[in-house]
């Protein structure tokens, strides 16, 4: 029998990552993978590195508060993977690596002599993750694909937003991350298929596939019915009641639209009998005349403080919250008794806070072992440790400005 692996600092600890992939759609699976454990190794164009390095809000003179996020728990060294000797460098990483991470536009890795099949060939267990607009074939596979577009083209910027104004955008970077998270979870089955056969393969993450795949019946109402969505601001339509709705002094999220909840909040409101009325005994019912209802109960709530209602809520066993931002989630209990949010020490800030790993598991917990590295960082480490490059080819190397 096999001895087990020691697993010290999470599931993945056993793995490497080889990180390519500049923005967000290709770091942030890295995040996620190097989260869990996994070594994660940033590969950046020397003098230059990721652009998220000075990307998002940060104060003057500064590094950007972003990058803290995205680069955590990995290691930086620099390869300009334009030159014919640092694409003959990755080719030695790679057959020393788990995966290889990449968000370049289709058709990048090909031109430089690195596609899947020269470097399976050096390495067969290597797993591919790809993450682009539009994946890695197609009449549109060429294009150039930003995740707001794959956003739009998935689906998801019709439906956001008020009916009164044109299509919206969440308030992040949604379309990245989704295709991010779809790629680390394509990662993670190819890894299984791997310990059974040996064999690696490529993930093939596409921005608007990974948008769609969230979009739920969209496209399948519209195939039998005709429907088309449209943006409903703060409402699902014909999903009642589950709203924001006003107190004396702010608002408060409910969501009662199950039958067995929606006869809790109309006690909770001392007004049992709507529960039996014939247009709000069923979810049909409720959906088809959700304006009305969703006024009768903002009248109700309108009349406490938000600390009253809450406390119905609560006691009645109906879902409800507070819409939270960042000052209310850093004093929240809740998030304190999970550490969903923790201190991280960083060289300039002293300490940075920011959301924990997710999910928790219980055996091997993730975690935040290091902030982000300065660029190339960990050269020595990798090149001379991992790689034993003699000095004189590292010296060379520099020389010419590949690291």
């Amino acid at each position: 029998m096999p001895q087990p692996i020691e697993f010290q600092h999470g599931a993945l600890s056993d793995l490497r990552v080889l990180e390519l992939g500049t923005l967000l759609a290709g770091p942030f699976c890295g995040q996620l993978l190097g989260d869990m454990g996994a070594e994660v190794i940033k590969i950046e164009p020397p003098n230059q590195g990721d652009p998220m390095r000075v990307w998002g809000r940060q104060k003057h003179g500064e590094p950007s508060l972003w990058w803290p996020v995205v680069a955590r728990n990995k290691k930086s060294i620099t390869l300009d993977l334009r030159q014919s000797a640092g694409q003959d460098v990755l080719r030695e990483l790679v057959t020393k690596a788990d995966f290889l991470l990449e968000n370049f536009r289709p058709g990048t890795l090909e031109k430089w002599g690195l596609d899947y099949a020269t470097l399976a060939s050096l390495n067969p267990r290597l797993i591919m993750i790809r993450v682009s607009g539009y994946g890695q074939s197609g009449p549109y596979a060429h294009r150039a694909g930003f995740g707001a577009v794959g956003e739009a083209m998935g689906g998801l910027r019709y439906v956001v937003g008020d009916p009164s104004t044109p299509p919206s955008r969440v308030g992040i970077s949604i379309g990245d991350s989704l295709a991010a998270t779809f790629a680390c979870l394509g990662a993670l089955s190819a890894l299984h298929y791997r310990e059974r056969t040996g064999k690696g393969q490529v993930v093939d993450s596409a921005i608007y596939e990974a948008v769609l795949a969230m979009m739920e019946s969209l496209i399948t109402e519209y195939d039998k019915t005709g429907y088309i969505r449209e943006r409903t601001g703060a409402i699902l339509p014909n999903v009642a009641p589950s709203n924001v709705y006003p107190t004396k002094e702010g608002w408060v999220l409910i969501a009662a639209n199950q039958d067995t909840v929606f006869k809790r909040l109309c006690e909770a409101m001392g007004q049992a009998e709507l529960a039996q009325r014939e247009e709000y005994a069923n979810h049909q019912a409720r959906g088809a005349h959700q304006r009305e209802l969703d006024e009768r109960i903002a009248r109700w709530s309108a009349a406490l403080s938000t600390e009253e209602v809450l406390d119905l809520m609560d006691r009645h066993g109906v879902p409800a919250g507070l819409i939270y931002r960042a000052p209310d989630m850093l004093k929240d209990p809740q998030f304190a008794a999970r550490a969903a949010i923790v201190s991280v020490k960083h060289p300039v800030f002293g300490e940075l806070k920011m959301q924990n790993v997710a999910p928790k598991l219980s055996l091997t917990p993730g975690g935040i072992r290091a902030s982000a590295p300065e660029l190339g960082q960990h050269n020595q480490e990798i090149y001379a440790g991992l790689m034993q490059f003699p000095p004189e080819r590292i010296a060379a190397l520099a020389a010419q400005g590949v690291i």
